[in-house]
């Protein structure tokens, strides 16, 4: 028996002497709060941690793009973290996303901490450093309290690859002493920054949509888990004084008043604690609750208590002087979200019976109480409900088919009137009544209740609209039979095939066009509905014939090999039209291979750069070349036959002007997209224009003359309200199509356009006004009084033909944030099918 105690005693001896040699952020690394800390030297510490401490334990979730390692870790008591997987399965049992509940382990609070979404917010993941350390630490009796009845799970950096690129660049251009000047160029971050990852995507706008492979396994992780509180790290401009709850309005509806009443507590709490360091603080005026893909609506949408924190630190380097003449350093924005952080766990302990109360019925009551006005929603059978799937999925969103014809009446997403229809076999079913139910009605409700027109961003998201396919609202839950998925009907070939016939109809459809392209192989697109026996080919539709294609060797092998991602092709067996439309004829033209140049560099939106880019590189896997602006007179342009302009302010001279044009008109194809526009505005030779004639001209500048003069007179406090009525955050609009060119193939009858700035262009004479905004459109979301009237007869795509090239005109960019499906098709148009 003593030899027991004896061993025992050692044991504790050996745990302790352990837990002692944990060692704080600055007893680790030499220049902590001084300099910025490279990831491999995160990494190195949080292992430290995991080495010495019983309470902390790593779980590595993912990769980056750039292949550095995504990691979490679990900190509790030695107990919990023993029964994490129980403790897991108990908190999804509570809401019925689990049956393998045990109530002998009690419930657990978890609570999520996101640090450095932006990767150049770097005190986020400086901080959680020092967070992870106080609640290890020992010495630090207080956090080990909030740990017997709470489960932290820190993820210390979302965003490696912005944090490196960022972390490499200061640290090359640092010098030994600060510079708190703002002159000096640790203030000033060259292009594209470390805000965004590697596709210079911005993740805290991602987590709903998860077009980034960041956001989809942090994602998965996260629905996994499905915490009570969810924190988001962030820095702001250095010279904002610190964020924190209460939220912002525009607060959307569904947020409960148990996640309201713990932003209180959260305020109350966090400014006693600033109070007494006399540092300064704002809440409840910039960060609002609305927009479903941030690291704060997302969790509320989820059930958690979502929030954003923001210290003032962007800019800042090493450290910067502030307009009150104060010097911000990296220990200054590390003590001050520490100290935020901390509070927050030490909130949610204190308050962990309150805050499971809350998660679980919002959870579970919101499925029996339907919070708006739809209980069901059918997608009509198309081939984009692929894509659609895919994303509800990636959200542990049910759904499933008809298998049946049911009558049933609901609200039309198109023309926005209730209308009847018949669900038939294979149209998408999702119901309301499930565990995903807030957070479902989010994403699909077509008329999302603004409270407050300052938002801070993008206030409609309809999927119908954003996926192209023709959805309804039903205010009942329609009873019908359904299946999980639907089945594909197996190929069988012909004896002889004539040719492939490829539906131009999704993103799949230009990702094979794309393989057949890369593999030399010829392709043909229809101009118009061509009918071969019981093949009917839609206008866009790929044809691969093995006339074309003479020296393929084992033809129909190799190129059903070559497009069986695209489950709906099939055969014909003759060139012959029952409708005219024959393949050797004009309705079938030969496409040429895009060479592509993309333009990166000063002056270039990162982002929507970053779109282009990743629709390149992973929506359809095409080679692109990638040369910076400043290279310009080094491209040799005749080596490619389309340019991509993302949006962004391009400087080019009148030579570089005319070089543009004269190979334009030799046949080059230019895609340009919002700010690109400007090179070609007003510009000899281009149809482009703001205005329809000179008359509108003077009118526009008499209205804009009037209201100056009006403006003298108006208060000040209110110009940000009075800014807001001449813009539009983000709103989808409708536009009317030509349906009869390749621009608008596969898109439907309409294309719903994600609007997201005020510029407006009349319909242009001497062009092709492909996509335009009708008098009476209908739209969705905030659009302010002061440009809603000024969009009526407006384009919004439009191509104009110069000599032998073309320049397409997006006024809107089909490619923002990578979710808008339908675009991702508008573009695979402009790319492939235009010629």
């Amino acid at each position: 028996m003593k030899k027991i105690f004896f061993s025992f005693c050692i044991l504790l001896s050996v745990l302790f002497s352990a837990q002692a040699q944990v060692q704080s952020p600055a007893e680790f690394l030499p220049t902590y709060g001084k300099q910025i800390t490279y990831y491999h030297q995160v990494e190195n510490y949080f292992k430290q941690l995991t080495e010495k401490s019983t309470l902390i334990k790593q779980q590595k979730y993912g990769m980056t793009a750039e292949q550095r390692d995504l990691n979490v870790f679990f900190i509790s008591t030695p107990e919990n973290l023993a029964n994490l997987e129980q403790i897991r399965n108990n908190n999804l049992a509570a809401i019925g996303l689990s049956k393998n509940g045990n109530q002998m382990i009690g419930d657990k609070l978890i609570v999520w901490l996101s640090f450095n979404v932006h990767g150049n917010e770097f005190a986020g993941t400086e901080s959680a450093m020092t967070v992870a350390y106080e609640l290890v630490n020992p010495k630090n009796a207080e956090t080990k309290k909030w740990l017997e009845n709470t489960i932290v799970i820190l993820d210390p950096c979302i965003n490696p690859d912005g944090y490196s690129r960022y972390g490499n660049w200061l640290r090359e251009i640092s010098g030994k002493k600060t510079h708190p000047g703002l002159s000096d160029r640790e203030h000033m971050e060259q292009w594209p920054g470390g805000r965004f990852n590697h596709y210079l995507f911005d993740l805290n706008r991602d987590w709903a949509w998860q077009t980034q492979m960041e956001s989809q396994q942090r994602v998965a992780l996260y629905n996994q888990w499905m915490p009570q509180v969810h924190t988001d790290v962030h820095e702001q401009g250095y010279d904002s004084p610190y964020f924190f709850p209460p939220s912002a309005e525009p607060i959307h509806e569904y947020i409960e008043k148990y996640q309201k009443d713990f932003h209180n507590v959260l305020g109350t709490n966090i400014s006693k604690k600033f109070d007494a360091q006399n540092w300064l603080y704002n809440t409840s005026e910039r960060f609002d609750l609305f927009y479903p893909s941030y690291g704060d609506t997302y969790p509320a949408y989820n059930g958690a208590v979502g929030m954003t924190i923001e210290q003032g630190g962007i800019g800042a380097g090493r450290a910067v002087t502030m307009s009150n003449g104060n010097i911000v350093t990296i220990q200054d924005r590390i003590d001050h979200h520490a100290t935020t952080v901390l509070t927050v766990v030490e909130s949610a302990a204190s308050q962990s019976d309150v805050l499971l109360k809350g998660f679980r019925g919002f959870m579970n009551n919101s499925r029996k109480t339907v919070k708006g006005s739809y209980k069901m929603y059918v997608m009509k059978n198309n081939p984009k409900l692929i894509q659609l799937a895919e994303l509800l999925k990636k959200n542990n969103i049910e759904y499933s088919y008809a298998d049946a014809n049911v009558k049933a009446s609901g609200y039309n997403y198109s023309t926005k009137k209730e209308k009847g229809f018949t669900i038939e076999p294979n149209d998408l079913i999702v119901k309301v009544d499930q565990q995903k139910a807030v957070f479902t009605q989010v994403l699909f409700e077509p008329n999302q209740k603004l409270n407050d027109s300052l938002s801070y961003d993008i206030t409609a998201w309809a999927l119908p609209l954003a996926y192209g396919v023709e959805g309804y609202a039903l205010k009942n839950s329609v009873g019908l039979k359904t299946k999980e998925s639907f089945e594909m009907i197996e190929k069988v070939a012909p004896p002889k095939v004539y040719a492939f016939h490829i539906p131009w109809n999704n993103r799949i459809s230009a990702r094979v066009l794309s393989v057949l392209h890369q593999n030399n192989i010829k392709v043909r697109s229809s101009m118009g509905k061509a009918v071969f026996g019981d093949v009917s080919i839609e206008p866009g539709g790929l044809l691969v014939t093995k006339g074309d294609n003479p020296k393929v060797v084992d033809f129909e092998k190799t190129v059903s090999d070559l497009i069986k991602t695209k489950t709906d092709y099939n055969y014909i067996t003759s060139g012959f039209s029952s409708n005219a439309k024959d393949v050797g004829g004009e309705n079938f033209n030969l496409l040429k291979a895009p060479k592509v140049l993309l333009l990166s560099g000063k002056g270039v939106s990162s982002t929507e750069f970053g779109a282009a880019w990743y629709y390149m590189q992973e929506t359809i896997e095409y080679p692109v070349s990638v040369v910076e602006v400043n290279n310009f007179n080094r491209i040799s342009f005749y080596d490619y036959n389309t340019l991509i302009l993302a949006d962004g302010e391009y400087e080019f001279t009148e030579d570089q002007q005319k070089k543009l044009t004269e190979w334009v008109r030799n046949g080059g194809k230019v895609i340009a997209m919002n700010g690109a526009l400007s090179i070609f505005e007003g510009k000899e030779g281009y149809a482009l224009n703001p205005y329809a004639s000179e008359e509108d001209k003077l009118n526009a500048e008499k209205e804009k003359d009037s209201l100056a003069l009006d403006e003298r007179f108006l208060d000040y406090q209110e110009t940000e309200r009075r800014d807001i009525s001449r813009s539009i955050p983000g709103a989808i609009i409708e536009n009317v199509l030509n349906k009869t060119h390749p621009l608008s193939f596969g898109l439907g009858e309409k294309y719903f356009s994600l609007k997201t700035d005020d510029r407006t262009y009349s319909l242009l004479k001497d062009a092709l006004n492909v996509a335009y905004i009708p008098k009476d459109y209908k739209s969705y979301g905030f659009i302010g009084n002061g440009i809603k009237k000024k969009l009526s007869n407006t384009v919004s795509f439009a191509v104009d033909n110069k000599g032998k090239g073309t320049v397409i005109y997006m006024v809107d960019n089909p490619l923002f944030r990578g979710f808008w499906e339908n675009g991702n098709l508008l573009f695979s148009n402009a790319l492939f099918l235009v010629n």
